[in-house]
């Protein structure tokens, strides 16, 4: 029997007023297992962040090829694979197109909105055990990157963490955008220019040219808010010539999870679970990000399980067969301390099918639950198909 959707409507205080005018009204899809549903056994609980220009119902989108996250937890627990579990598909979408899921002065508290609203929402609304040992996090590129962070800045909350092909090593990642973006910025008159053309819509479709201007401008948002600047934020380069700006590029180091190892690194070694993997062909170099990740990690001394395989940055779903029966394990006690120990430290090369024929989807219902009033939600439907700041696909 198929677990059950919930698409629920909250509200958040915290995300009210935002600077960017988000809706603090959220579409948030729950995940509920028959054995939570029809049983009423109370299960551990994931939190799901999507991918730049993702959203969580972007979790649910179709596929012809490979399933959408409940048809493959149905499948993964009905075969066996793992212990039952509820995921929350956090609803992240921004003006700018998605988010990192860290707290920002130009975007808003995002990592407090997931661990002070929606981890205590989801506890006292759904059958799921309460505790940071019964909950985890996970996702892929920028949400693998907004679940890294969970677990380096919020392993109070969180238990265990899977990180798909997150951004790390800055450098490799954004550098080779810097002067494309610059062109972008200055083919829409500035970085003024820009953002009035993306707020209304002044293009049928993104053009090309300007996913790298919209990808430095939204990780700006995040990682060198400055309301002492035009538009509250620093580039990380001088418009006008593309110069770097090395005390702006130090902000954005700040906030590369390579650099935050050390310095959270108890923190780390008290998860349940840290799982890093990363295509060996990542288009925007996140295998070296992954690589240098894994060797300070080791360095450290934190337990984690490191996996490489062979693909690129694209349509890596069928991934999460191998992450989240590790996470509902890990959170559940189902595995031994013996295999917990080698799940973490393990360090392979593996090749992985390419996923399945999509399953039935399993019944979805609007479901209602009110936080505190929010303002209505102005933003028309997801686009889940549609391409992002590096290119990347809405597809989780």
């Amino acid at each position: 029997m198929a677990g059950q959707v919930q698409i629920h409507r909250t509200s958040s205080r915290l995300l009210a007023g935002n600077p960017l005018g988000d809706p603090a009204l959220r579409e948030v899809p729950v995940y509920l297992p028959e054995a939570a549903v029809v049983g009423g056994q109370r299960v551990p609980v994931l939190f799901a962040l999507a991918g730049f220009t993702g959203t969580g119902r972007s979790f649910l989108a179709y596929d012809w090829y490979q399933e959408s996250l409940p048809a493959r937890l149905d499948r993964l627990i009905d075969g066996g694979r793992m212990p039952p579990v509820a995921v929350v598909m956090v609803d992240g979408m921004t003006a700018l197109g998605g988010n990192q899921y860290i707290d920002s002065p130009a975007v808003g508290p995002w990592a407090r909105h997931i661990c002070e609203e929606l981890v205590p929402w989801a506890e006292r609304t759904f059958p799921v055990l309460a505790g940071r040992a019964h909950r985890g996090v996970f996702g892929k590129s920028s949400g693998g990157y907004g679940a890294l962070m969970m677990g380096l800045e919020h392993a109070d909350t969180f238990a265990a963490v899977a990180c798909h092909s997150g951004d790390a090593y800055f450098e490799y990642c954004y550098g080779p955008d810097l002067p494309r973006a610059v062109d972008g910025l200055r083919r829409e008159g500035g970085l003024g220019g820009f953002l009035a053309g993306l707020r209304a819509r002044r293009w049928p479709k993104l053009p090309a040219a300007l996913f790298p201007a919209l990808n430095i401008v939204a990780m700006a948002h995040f990682y060198s808010p400055d309301p002492t600047e035009a538009h509250g934020i620093a580039l990380p380069f001088v418009e006008g010539t593309g110069e770097r700006r090395p005390e702006v590029w130090a902000r954005w180091a700040r906030r590369d999870p390579v650099e935050l190892v050390a310095p959270h690194a108890e923190a780390l070694r008290g998860l349940r679970l840290l799982w890093i993997e990363c295509g060996t062909r990542d288009e925007y170099h996140l295998h070296h990000g992954a690589r240098i990740l894994h060797a300070r990690l080791e360095a450290a001394g934190v337990e984690h399980a490191y996996h490489e395989f062979e693909d690129d940055h694209r349509q890596l779903s069928y991934r999460y067969d191998e992450s989240l029966p590790a996470l509902a394990r890990a959170l559940t006690g189902a595995a031994s301390g013996a295999s917990l120990e080698g799940c973490r430290r393990a360090a392979v090369h593996w090749r992985g099918p390419h996923g399945g024929f999509d399953a039935a989807p399993p019944l979805a219902r609007l479901g209602g639950l009110a936080g505190l009033p929010g303002r209505s939600d102005r933003r028309g439907p997801a686009r889940p198909g549609a391409l992002g700041a590096r290119g990347r696909g809405a597809r989780p």
